[in-house]
């Protein structure tokens, strides 16, 4: 395969990804601030957001608040954002049409269809009437995507390609999410509350809503549930998020699925490509939370994205970027 054509496909799908985390992260961030909460616990977690994109420094250029509003407004529909929602689906169908032969007629289809429709609905005001909904349309087309792309591609290097940029994305994706919601947790655990003087009932509450807002952005409620079968509780929430490989959306699963792919396109079994992302997959197979929380849960997180990177760059530098003739 062409290293330009991989290129397309495999950004391709980090860009449409890269969309349905933004709408969970902004619909959960949405939910949690319709709860009882000080004015200045609603700016954290919009600020939040904006931290795990790494956006903060450009949204403060542009607006001298951060207010939902805006924040929505920057992530949403910006298109001198690259990290909107409008961006990352233009960017997706950009990369869709470049390699156009390459896919199926019903993979085309889905990423113009997406890219049609997200901007008649932001022109008519959906967003603004119901974002909530917008969002789950967004999580909706991602999965229409991904289910159309595993149900009609050839199994061969361009859906290996596709998934491995939709999982590294993901993991990127989610170490961000857990990294930036409990860092924001100031208590004894994991912070102290920035929400609550009510009392111990008032922040058992909240604490409630807020850890089931988290796992509901990952989709993770139910399968909570399922796995613990007890009240939620942060270190829980972290091991599900991290360590399980039976978690859709966990780092574990993630890796999994990104080494699994790169397997089948590498021609070297012991390059160094492979082996980072092993070393990788060998860390979350063998870890403990406990081990990972005394140690430093912020620390541990920022470090997986640092070498997250670093095998992003590993796999450009193999497998998408051409050759010098």
């Amino acid at each position: 395969m062409l290293s330009r054509t991989a290129d397309h496909l495999f950004w391709m799908s980090r860009y449409m990804e890269r969309a349905e985390n933004t709408a969970r992260m902004l619909n959960v961030s949405y939910e949690t601030s319709l709860l009882p909460q000080s004015a200045a616990a609603v700016e954290a977690g919009w600020e939040g957001i904006l931290s795990i994109s790494e956006l903060l420094p450009a949204y403060l250029a542009l607006y001298k608040t951060i207010t939902s509003r805006d924040v929505m407004a920057f992530m949403v529909k910006d298109v001198d954002n690259p990290s909107s929602i409008i961006s990352c689906l233009r960017a997706a169908r950009e990369n869709a049409r470049a390699v156009r032969g390459t896919l199926t007629t019903e993979v085309w289809e889905t990423q113009n269809q997406t890219w049609l429709e997200v901007n008649r609905m932001l022109k008519s005001g959906e967003f603004e009437r119901d974002p909530g909904q917008f969002f789950e349309w967004v999580k909706f087309r991602s999965h229409l995507s991904r289910g159309v792309t595993v149900g009609t591609m050839l199994m061969d290097e361009s859906l290996y390609f596709m998934r491995m940029g939709t999982f590294l994305e993901r993991a990127d994706n989610t170490a961000r999410l857990v990294d930036v919601k409990f860092h924001a947790m100031n208590n004894d655990f994991f912070g102290a509350p920035q929400y609550s003087t009510a009392g111990a009932e008032t922040t058992q509450e909240y604490d409630f809503y807020h850890w089931s807002a988290i796992l509901r952005s990952v989709s993770g409620f139910e399968v909570y549930r399922k796995v613990y079968r007890d009240v939620i509780r942060p270190e829980r929430v972290a091991e599900l998020l991290i360590l399980r490989p039976d978690m859709p959306r966990s780092l574990h699963a993630s890796l999994n699925e990104v080494l699994s792919n790169l397997k089948l396109v590498s021609h070297d079994p012991e390059s160094d490509t492979l082996r980072h992302a092993g070393r990788l997959l060998s860390e979350l197979a063998f870890g403990r939370i406990d081990e990972i929380l005394a140690t430093g849960l912020h620390a541990y997180l920022t470090q997986f994205l640092d070498r997250v990177n670093v095998l992003g760059g590993r796999i450009s530098r193999e497998f998408l970027m051409p050759s010098a003739v």
